[in-house]
């Protein structure tokens, strides 16, 4: 990919050039992303799925039929150590877990250390498959006209196999194809006649928009999975058995106290700082203690940036949010496009 000026930091390709312009592409046509800055963690043996069922957040078995689900993996206090989409790759069963790349090493590490006698294999799968986002208005046109013959997913987190991969859909304009090394550059080819090169921070942004949180090193252990909406976008099961911090997060959900949400919001460009994940938040109504903690931020096309943020529901309604400090640049609160439970529990 860097054949075409790519500007690459820590396995991130931050733009093809022209970071603003890039962007502005998201909201008006077809981009092309570059998704090197994930990470894959491959799993496979007999007894993976009941493995993984032990361990995470989410219901394994519902990503049998061709789904991916999100999913949290937890410590046992039932803090989020990561937060990640999982599927069954359609070809040998295996599984596949996607998360930011800066996470997969010590992840991968730390289910190894509880899989022990279990028939199951873990493996970083990062260089062993490339990973292309298309996004943007007649993202489903263009790659339908460019994978010839395939019927594309159309429902979020549905999974269809490619020749050499597989496609899974986001959501209705944005779609992730996943291809062995040795088909990646000429699918990349015929892609790029047909729509911009675009860097990480478009997809970052794009997943802002759809309230898909992700959970980085700044941010382990802060959160439980209902803080940032896992519950709602379907990355907690609440029915299935024991996995790490399982009573905690149902103890949470059923005395109904989830004190703190994750909101959309906006901050507008007059601000010089630089707003990253794991910065804090401040309100009037908390006198000088944080209310509530960035959890991912990326540039707004229309300038700004763009942030997922988990807030106190309290602070919420009662008072403006500053970030950095209590006089820091302030928040415009935006909507998810889910709703959030009821959190009225005073």
């Amino acid at each position: 990919m860097t054949s075409r000026n790519a500007h690459i930091e820590q396995n991130r390709v931050l733009h093809f050039g022209q970071p603003d312009v890039e962007l502005a592409q998201v909201e008006s046509a077809s981009v092309l992303i570059d998704l090197s800055h994930l990470g894959l963690i491959r799993f496979s043996g007999e007894e993976t799925q009941k493995f993984l069922q032990g361990q995470l957040s989410c219901d394994v078995h519902t990503t049998d039929s061709g789904k991916a689900t999100y999913g949290g993996y937890c410590t046992p206090k039932g803090r989020l150590l990561s937060s990640f989409l999982l599927w069954q790759n359609i070809s040998d069963y295996s599984y596949l877990m996607q998360l930011p790349a800066e996470l997969t090493e010590t992840i991968a590490k730390r289910l190894k250390m509880f899989v022990l006698r279990a028939k199951v294999i873990i493996q970083d799968h990062t260089e062993d498959c490339i990973r292309i986002g298309v996004a943007g208005k007649n993202a489903h046109t263009l790659l339908q006209n460019t994978l010839a013959g395939t019927i594309l997913p159309t429902k979020p987190l549905a999974i269809t196999a490619i020749p050499d991969g597989q496609v899974i859909c986001h959501s209705e304009n944005r779609f992730e194809i996943l291809i062995s090394p040795a088909h990646a550059l000429s699918l990349w080819e015929r892609l790029s006649s047909q729509a911009r090169c675009a860097g990480a921070a478009a997809w970052d942004w794009l997943e802002i928009q759809e309230g898909v949180p992700a959970i980085f090193k700044a941010t382990q252990e802060q959160f439980i999975p209902q803080m940032i909406n896992l519950d709602t976008i379907g990355g907690v099961n609440f029915k299935k058995g024991c996995y790490p911090g399982q009573e905690i997060v149902a103890r949470t959900q059923y005395l109904g106290k989830v004190k703190r949400r994750m909101y959309r919001a906006h901050l507008d460009s007059d601000s010089p700082l630089e707003i990253t994940a794991g910065d804090n938040l401040f309100s009037a109504d908390t006198g000088g203690q944080a209310c509530g903690m960035i959890v991912n931020a990326a540039p707004a096309p229309a300038k700004g940036v763009d942030v997922l943020a988990v807030i106190q529901v309290s602070s919420i309604e009662a008072n403006p949010i500053h970030c950095k400090t209590p006089d820091g640049p302030q928040l415009t609160i935006q909507s998810l496009p889910y709703s959030i439970p009821d959190q009225h529990s005073h």
